[in-house]
């Protein structure tokens, strides 16, 4: 399984900590944390079997504090698809899955949003061990929650 990060916001939602230049997914929002939100996405899954390395999607303004990122948690992505300018979530989605076809056209993917956080990391992989079931069968698996 391939985790496909979204990781192309604009910084204009929690501003003055983020902005533009340095969105709210390479903050740590948490006083106890030294991980990004960016870096947390992909290390709550560093337990799950058979998780390959990540393919990011970013802003191109944004690939060298993704790559730095992803570096300092040891984490060499298997690509970091670079966006000259936002087209939204379906397009991102496209072009990540035309990428992990070039590869394996076996993998599953799993697209993540960069800024989520996500405070019971037991119980999420279990419900993406449980989408996966699904998943190897042919299915499409979307998860949800309340607003």
């Amino acid at each position: 399984m391939i985790p496909i990060i979204l990781s192309g916001g604009s910084g204009t939602r929690l501003w003055p900590l983020s902005r533009r230049s340095f969105p709210k997914q390479y903050l740590s929002i948490k006083k106890d944390k030294k991980n990004s939100l960016l870096q947390n996405t992909f290390l709550r899954l560093k337990n799950f079997k058979g998780i390959k390395n990540p393919i990011i999607i970013c802003n191109e303004e944004h690939r060298f504090i993704v790559a730095e990122q992803m570096r300092s948690i040891n984490v060499d992505p298997n690509a970091i698809l670079l966006e000259p300018f936002g087209r939204n979530t379906a397009p991102a989605i496209a072009l990540s899955a035309l990428k992990v076809l070039e590869k394996n056209k076996d993998d599953l993917i799993l697209i993540l949003s960069a800024d989520h956080e996500i405070e019971n990391t037991t119980l999420f992989l279990e419900a993406i061990n449980k989408a996966k079931t699904y998943a190897e069968k042919g299915r499409i698996v979307t998860f949800g929650i309340l607003p």
